[in-house]
């Protein structure tokens, strides 16, 4: 008996199905931005704490901390063993071990280490690119600079952001499909200043922190071109002439410059 026969059976019988719409549960497992994000001040990693910008710079996170502290005080209240000290440390090996997963193409492991949002964003474009990525050293220790505790749809649902700031020392090299370098060197490390958000669902007792983005500050200066391999034009031949390279001049390509 079909869906139908079944509900003129039920009708003549006088009984009235209710009707159910199909729904789909919804996972909010991160959330689709960064809250309030953190503002760099210029001049970071170059810039005394002695010096007149540098003592300005440090009474500015002073007012900022008060928010900070209170966001602590509700993930706390989900992670009684959250602490500003010792998750720098958690964080960074995330982060190492998340650019790992990508350069080996690990997306099973990759999952449990970015959200959702962030997972796109590091594996667009990336799929007939070889990547060679390693960590060098850290200039720097970690520290929490901000943390936000923001919430969605209620205000039950709570998430925790954290910004890291990270000042390390990396290599990244780049390579096509044909083999050919694209981007950076394996042999020439660079110094990195980044601000890296790391996000927790706190009302999820099995989450676990991941990978959520960054920030680029404004003054932050540009990157390195991409070198991009394109196909060099040709003569155009008849099928029934024969090629002479003495009288053919094979057009040289125009110089173009691609960015990333």
């Amino acid at each position: 008996m079909t869906q139908e026969e079944q509900k003129l059976k039920a009708r003549a019988a006088g009984i009235v199905i209710p009707y159910e719409p199909p729904e789909r549960p919804i996972n909010l497992a991160c959330t689709a931005g960064i809250f309030d994000p953190y503002v760099p001040p210029e001049g970071d990693a170059r810039l005394s704490s002695l010096s007149r910008e540098g003592l300005r710079q440090r009474a500015e996170q002073l007012k900022q901390s008060a928010a900070s502290q209170f966001a602590i005080r509700k993930v706390k209240d989900y992670d009684p063993y959250f602490s500003t000290r010792t998750f720098p440390e958690k964080a960074q090996e995330i982060f190492i071990e998340a650019h790992n997963c990508l350069t080996n193409f690990n997306k099973q492991k990759l999952h449990s280490l970015v959200t959702e949002r962030c997972y796109p964003e590091m594996v667009r474009g990336n799929r007939y690119k070889t990547i060679r990525w390693s960590f060098v050293e850290s200039l720097e220790p970690p520290r929490v600079v901000q943390i936000r505790c923001p919430d969605m749809v209620n205000k039950d649902n709570l998430y925790g952001q954290v910004t890291v700031r990270m000042h390390t020392r990396q290599t990244l090299a780049i390579y096509d499909r044909f083999g050919r370098l694209m981007y950076g060197g394996e042999q020439v490390p660079k110094d990195v200043l980044e601000y890296v958000i790391f996000e927790r669902h706190l009302v999820n007792p099995y989450g676990s922190w991941r990978l959520h983005g960054k920030i680029v500050p404004a003054w932050a200066p540009p990157k390195d071109p991409i070198i991009k391999t394109v196909m060099v034009p040709g003569p155009v031949l008849d099928p029934s002439q024969e090629f002479d390279e003495i009288q053919c001049e094979i057009p040289k390509p125009k110089q173009t410059q691609w960015y990333k």
